[in-house]
């Protein structure tokens, strides 16, 4: 058993090798995931200095909520999903599944050894942006009040959460469809488009509660508002985690019989 941990260890360590050496997917990433966050409290500073008597300081926590919204609901989905298409489909699309599947390795293991990978990836990610949301939430609150270390934990814990999900969803997907552009294009699409319009479809009734997006933000600490890519599909605790399992697990499901039953 410890064997097999250890090489479950160093499949894991390769493939998060493997991903941090893909620059531009890495770049782009990093730019999905700090520049939202940055681009916001750098306007908003900007317009509390330029007339703070009609705008609220950049920080505190009306800041914090902001700022969490954008890098829960867009800039963490947006670089898990890019990340775990390229963990999913990145090794098909190089040419080097083949020379991996002569090695004998299970793969389903290969397969596996992708998810945590990404995930980990994505959450250091998720986690430099955060503290870039906290350095702003304090160091611009101007004597407004901040949110309590329970909601700083529990925010943080949400954008764990909506970045991780998104990114093991994507690493299914990408290896069922087998191509990155195509996973790309419908997951993104589905996330920041088909979505969150169908979540506002009230004649669809209770097909709602059956969208990720909805499952996944009944988790956060902050109100989510009425922006264009928020949903607010009320549901029990209960429901949103299974929701959330059955998404996941479905596309891992798939996305480990499509490579196993591919041909190399």
């Amino acid at each position: 058993m410890s064997a097999a941990i250890a090489i479950g260890r160093q499949m894991v360590g390769a493939d998060l090798l493997k991903l941090r050496k893909k620059r531009s997917t890495l770049i782009w990433a990093l730019v999905l995931v700090a520049a939202p966050v940055l681009i916001y409290f750098i306007v908003r500073i900007s317009q509390h200095s330029s007339n703070p008597h009609l705008y609220e300081p950049a920080g505190g926590a009306h800041g914090f909520s902001d700022a969490l919204r954008i890098l829960g609901v867009f800039g963490g989905p947006l670089a898990a999903i890019l990340i775990g298409v390229e963990a999913g489909a990145g090794d098909r699309a190089a040419g080097v599944f083949r020379d991996l599947i002569v090695t004998g390795r299970s793969r389903v293991a290969l397969f596996a050894t992708r998810v945590p990978a990404a995930i980990m990836l994505t959450w250091a990610l998720v986690a430099g942006a955060y503290v870039l949301v906290l350095i702003g939430t304090f160091a611009f609150a101007a004597g407004s009040p901040t949110p309590p270390s329970s909601t700083l934990l529990d925010g943080f814990g949400f954008a764990l959460l909506s970045s991780g999900v998104l990114c093991a969803v994507a690493v299914g997907f990408a290896s069922l469809t087998g191509s990155r552009p195509a996973a790309l294009v419908a997951l993104i699409g589905w996330q920041l488009i088909a979505e969150p319009v169908l979540s506002r479809v009230e004649s669809l009734g209770s097909v709602r509660k059956g969208f990720i997006s909805p499952a996944i933000e009944h988790f956060s600490p902050v109100s989510l508002g009425a922006g264009p890519h928020s949903v607010s599909v009320a549901m029990a605790q209960s429901t949103a985690i299974v929701v959330m399992v059955v998404w996941v697990l479905v596309f891992l499901v798939l996305g480990a019989w499509r490579t196993r039953t591919m041909d190399a």
